[in-house]
């Protein structure tokens, strides 16, 4: 039986750029780079964004361009893709992006890796245009290449070609598997990567399979001797209960537009307040939450802990739609300090064992 003593695990947080209501990318963006500034002074491990296309709530469309400009922004916290979508890119071009990011903030750049489209079909086929070589079938070989021109030596050198990502790299970032299934636990497990459960969408009993699946399977790697799990989850912390929930309303209708095509930006709190449902929506927003911890940062924290007994997470990520960035910063801010509040250790700093970064005072795994 897996076995975990309970540790103060890094707090890591996930971005979307969300657009609200009334308001353009721009405003996003600036919101994303604020907001990643907040997490480096918080002592959050790493920032990541994602990658969504064609969708009014959300202006993360791209995450290396959307990457340097946090990254040029922050000094210590480690900047990632939460993730970038690998059938929509030619693994070449991956690559090169991210190599470029690494030699440009040398130990501090995550390549998170998915299989999802990030969008509806007409928007992917947009994207992928009429390559053949774009297919979610050609995955694992896509996935292969981008490891090689990365510096995995396991990885045939005739697969790239005498292709390099990089004229003299100095370092690689680091690559991590992303999924919401069986499927990229598997996938992770095989190539010996880290690997994160979105659990902020996936909240089936799929985690529990899925992170047994990656631990029992799991082949060490040059980079990784061991299982690494990040379970993500949503979250939104304030003064009160009450106050929490109310913040949480422009999330459970995003989740609901989402649900019934329906899409649109982000609605304040009392926008969200006043939609008129009808009960069809109730029934569907009683199985689609939002946001899965909303409280104190105190009945947060509990929630977290208890996801990290369950789950055995290494680290966890916050995502969490708001309406605006100054309520997310200070729902991290509560959280970080409600998290730490019973061990005030050092942040994380950098890259620990297996180029893993971590806490100081994290506890080891036990079978």
């Amino acid at each position: 039986m897996y076995v975990r003593r309970m540790p103060r695990v890094p707090l890591s947080v996930l971005d979307l750029a969300t657009v609200r209501a009334g308001h353009d990318s721009t405003d996003a963006l600036r919101g994303t780079i604020e907001t990643a500034r907040a997490a480096d002074d918080l002592g959050y491990a790493r920032f990541w964004v994602a990658e969504h296309h064609n969708m009014p709530a959300v202006a993360s469309t791209s995450p290396p361009v959307l990457m340097a400009a946090v990254a040029a922004h922050t000094s210590r916290i480690r900047v990632g893709s939460g993730g970038v979508m690998l059938p929509n890119h030619m693994p070449f071009v991956v690559a090169e992006q991210f190599a470029l990011l690494e030699a440009l903030y040398p130990d501090r750049v995550d390549l998170g890796i998915g299989r999802a489209p990030g969008t509806d079909q007409a928007t992917a086929a947009a994207l992928r245009g009429v390559s053949p070589h774009l297919t979610v079938e050609q995955f694992p070989d896509h996935l292969s290449t981008v490891l090689a021109l990365l510096g995995d030596e396991r990885i045939d050198p005739e697969r790239t070609a005498r292709l390099v990502a990089t004229p003299a790299a100095g370092s690689y970032p680091q690559v991590w598997m992303l999924g919401s299934s069986t499927y990229g636990a598997q996938v992770a497990a095989a190539l010996g990567l880290p690997f994160c459960y979105a659990y902020h969408f996936a909240m089936s009993a799929d985690v529990g399979t899925a992170l047994r699946l990656y631990r029992d399977g799991f082949r060490p790697s040059p980079r990784l001797t061991r299982p690494h799990v990040m379970v993500s989850a949503s979250v939104i912390a304030a003064e009160t209960t009450e106050e929490a929930q109310y913040l949480a309303g422009p999330s459970r209708i995003m989740a609901l537009s989402l649900r019934t095509g329906r899409l649109g930006p982000i609605i304040s709190p009392p926008d969200a307040a006043a939609v008129e449902l009808s009960d069809l929506d109730r029934q569907t927003l009683a199985h689609l939450p939002g946001t899965q911890f909303a409280g104190t940062a105190d009945e947060v924290v509990s929630g977290l802990r208890d996801l990290v007994e369950r789950t055995g997470a290494d680290e966890l990520m916050l995502a969490g739609t708001v309406y605006d960035s100054a309520t997310r910063r200070d729902s991290l801010k509560r959280i970080a300090a409600a998290w730490h509040a019973d061990d005030p250790g050092p942040a994380v700093t950098g890259a620990g064992e297996n180029g893993v970064p971590s806490a100081t005072g994290t506890s080891e795994d036990e079978a």
